[in-house]
């Protein structure tokens, strides 16, 4: 086996994606025992003269991800006269992607990690509506940043769904006035409440096509005039009460409603 390869894996963030792109490279040769060192926050030339010498007096190579362009053009020419191998991953996509697209990079390094953040803000906030769908579970409602309400078939849980995937942890309760609602939804001060009505006739539908595609009479009391009515009201009284916005959701598609309550959110801060 030959000896062990130090790899410096330099960055002006965490360098994180760096060590991921030479890690996998490295991974395609089982004869080379590897050994990889991070240097993150490389904001000064004199942190890249501490990588240079060092990786002069050894068995190494370079890989760096630099964002700055002037330590890219540091980096780049003082590993070039020592004769140190150095692959620039950053420099020539930023160049490829400016002169295709015709606009100019930001240059700010750490942009991928706040992407990363957002990404997994996201997947938790799908995990959260998921968990507290359908008054799942009431505990989830006071860490929620939004709570729906309303009958069912009201567009709760797409709304939901809509908004979890822009990082919004959403939860929604059904309004049966068999049921009463759960005690955490009156501790949730109002604008964090969302209460969503339909008309009449558009709900009576959708619950008739709902019935059909469980193979079930359409005229099941559950799409019933009366009890349509009922549940309205009942509805109309508990959103009263809590003194909550509502939103009229009907012939409304969800991407429209869910613009305005992330307006509504926006005034209150929950963004």
């Amino acid at each position: 086996m030959d000896k062990r390869m130090l790899v410096f894996v330099v960055s002006d963030s965490i360098g994180e994606t760096a060590e991921r792109v030479a890690r996998a490279a490295a991974s395609q040769f089982r004869e080379q025992a590897f050994e990889f060192r991070r240097v993150p926050y490389a904001v000064s030339s004199d942190s890249l003269d501490e990588v240079l010498t060092e990786a002069a007096s050894c068995h190494s190579l370079i890989v760096h991800t630099l964002v700055r362009p002037e330590l890219r053009e540091y980096l780049n020419q003082g590993a070039a006269a020592r004769g140190i191998p150095c692959v620039d991953i950053m420099g020539p996509t930023l160049e490829a992607i400016s002169r295709v697209s015709k606009h100019e990079p930001r240059l700010q390094p750490g942009l991928v990690h706040q992407l990363d953040e957002e990404y997994y803000r996201e997947i938790e906030a799908v995990e959260f509506a998921v968990k507290y769908d359908d008054g799942r579970d009431p505990r989830g409602l006071l860490r929620a940043d939004v709570v729906f309400i309303g009958v069912s078939r009201s567009s709760k849980t797409p709304l939901s769904m809509y908004l979890a995937h822009r990082g919004y942890r959403a939860a929604n309760v059904p309004l049966v006035p068999e049921i009463s609602p759960p005690e955490e939804l009156f501790m949730l001060p109002p604008e964090r409440i969302i209460g969503l009505t339909i008309s009449k006739e558009q709900l009576k539908h959708i619950r008739e096509e709902r019935l059909k595609v469980l193979g079930l009479q359409p005229n099941a009391d559950y799409a019933s005039d009366q009890r349509i009515e009922e549940e309205l009201d009942y509805a109309k009284q508990i959103m009263d009460r809590l003194g909550c916005r509502v939103i009229d959701v009907t012939q409304r598609a969800v991407e429209e409603t869910a613009s305005q309550v992330m307006q509504i959110l926006a005034e209150y801060g929950r963004r």
